[in-house]
């Protein structure tokens, strides 16, 4: 990545949010994978821009100062970076009457040239930024991001813009006209749902022409909706919420949970909430609420990703000429990024995952695992070594380390992660135990999951223990009967594989385990 960084700044209604990103290109064996960042910097400046009186058609003097002040920590912060910067702005710019007071102190003040996007291309940029996060590039889905001003609903497919709207529905917007006073007042609630609807009728109605499949939330409402939906099914706090599934249901009952705390320090007090969003939660959750019941949403699922990623996207794509078609394969596109950038030997890395693969295949009766726990092998596999980058001595456990507290894993949960951490963890070494923390805190399933994926994984990086693909494949029988699962270790020709069958001797043990069957290597 020799690029000089990129800073974009999302000028949001209620806050401004800037991400920097280092950005370059994923290529294996010299082919090109795909766009690629390394996050640099994530910075989230509460500022409440819109939040003068009126229907958003005017900045007060204060929120103008607020907004310059909080754009000049933020380029001093991307300048630190030595980073491009690209500044958007959306409602409360939009349609502010003085706009151009802000756009022009933003400029002359802080650096910061500011353009103000139209409501669809703010949902086009939405949409991107929502695409390098959650893995639905091929399914036509609904998107949803409630903002402080507006909401934005788009349908797309493959990357293109089906349809969009820009509705003027905020948290911030509903906030002033519905939820004014500390204490929530009578009716007030089902006022707010009828405006709700009648701005939504003709949005829901073009939705409903055109279809949809899978149906995504994002920006900080529906982030927020969702850490209180964690924290009423009784689960620890996320480190992330990308990825998470949330019922219509569920959200109805965050609603009703709003609704009862009646006053705003009630709900500041609800376990899972964001205190910076409690005066403003109800209106955004309400909308929220009601989207989904007017489209007909049964679940949703939450993107960390939004506009200030979009941006970035876009503004790399205007920058280099990069295309997105690429996105479809953003997981695994994440993961090689990571290995390449963490792995002296990704050859080696490829070739121990493609035999963990064969290994997962052939013993699939025996197993029970399906293509879900697939993907999370391969990706152990490809990562069990980037602990290697920080030291040799327990570099399993540094991968842990690594792999959990990446930003660089586009597309997983927070679960997902962990199991991709933990699989990476035990590939060599002492086999999963209760009496470590982070495997004891995993549901018994996934420490189920866990000992077979990784007592496959440590067989596969053993057939390449010379790290020369000196072994050419692998030919497994593993009927469901059999006393035995036996592994034909085919060489290359003019290599001796002994080395390679010796260690996956030593190292089969944990598979012997959790298949109920002897393993036998022959060659």
């Amino acid at each position: 990545m020799t690029e000089r960084p990129l800073a974009a700044i999302d000028i949001g209604t209620n806050s401004f949010h800037m991400v920097v990103a280092r950005v370059g290109e994923v290529s294996v064996a010299g082919e090109f994978v795909g766009p690629a960042f390394e996050v640099i910097a994530r910075e989230k400046e509460m500022v409440r821009l819109g939040s003068s009186s009126g229907d958003m058609k005017e900045l007060s003097d204060e929120a103008i100062d607020r907004g310059v002040l909080a754009l000049k920590r933020l380029a001093k912060i991307a300048a630190i970076h030595d980073a491009d910067v690209v500044a958007v702005a959306t409602s409360a710019v939009r349609e502010a009457e003085n706009a151009d007071v802000f756009i022009d102190r933003a400029r002359d003040e802080a650096g910061v040239v500011v353009d103000v996007i139209a409501g669809v291309e703010e949902a086009r940029l939405i949409h991107i930024g929502v695409l390098q996060a959650v893995p639905v590039f091929d399914q036509r889905l609904v998107l949803i991001d409630i903002g402080g001003g507006s909401t934005e609903i788009l349908v797309g497919e493959q990357g293109e813009m089906i349809a969009a709207g820009s509705l003027k529905l905020g948290a911030i917007r509903l906030t002033r006209r519905f939820f004014r006073g500390e204490r929530l007042h009578p009716g007030a609630v089902e006022s707010c749902r009828r405006h709700i609807r009648s701005v939504l009728a003709p949005m829901v109605r073009e939705v409903e022409r055109v279809g949809f499949g899978v149906a995504i939330a994002s920006s900080g409402t529906a982030e927020t909706v969702a850490s209180l939906v964690n924290s009423q099914r009784g689960t620890a706090s996320l480190r992330t919420m990308n990825n998470f599934v949330m019922t219509s249901e569920e959200i109805k009952n965050a609603v009703k949970s709003l609704v009862a705390a009646s006053s705003v320090e009630e709900r500041r007090a609800l376990p899972g909430m964001d205190p910076s969003r409690a005066d403003i939660i109800l209106a955004g959750a309400l909308i929220l609420e009601q989207a989904v019941e007017e489209l007909g949403i049964d679940e949703i699922v939450i993107s960390d990703n939004a506009l200030r990623e979009g941006v970035l996207l876009d503004a790399l794509s205007r920058r280099g000429g990069a295309t997105l078609h690429h996105l479809r394969d953003l997981r695994r596109r994440s993961v090689l990024h990571l290995a390449e950038s963490m792995d002296d030997d990704v050859d080696h890395s490829m070739r121990a995952a493609g035999f963990a693969l064969d290994l997962f295949d052939a013993t699939s009766l025996l197993h029970g695992l399906g293509d879900d726990s697939r993907e999370l092998l391969e990706a152990g596999a490809l990562l069990a070594n980037v602990g290697l980058s920080i030291s040799h001595s327990e570099h399993h456990k540094h991968s842990y380390y690594v792999i959990r507290h990446s930003d660089r894993l586009s597309g997983f949960t927070d679960h997902e992660i962990e199991l991709i951490a933990q699989i990476a963890r035990y590939h060599r070494k002492s086999a999963p135990k209760p009496k470590h923390p982070e495997f004891a805190r995993l549901w018994p399933e996934d420490q189920e999951r866990v000992r077979i994926l990784a007592g496959l994984l440590r067989v596969a990086i053993a057939l390449d223990r010379s790290h020369k693909g000196r072994v050419e494949r692998i030919v497994v029988s593993a009927k469901q009967h059999a006393e035995e699962v036996v592994i034909a270790v085919q060489q290359r020709d003019g290599f001796d594989a002994d080395l390679e069958v010796q260690t996956a001797e030593d190292r089969k043990g944990l598979l012997e385990d959790v298949l109920g069957r002897r393993v036998r290597f022959s060659s």
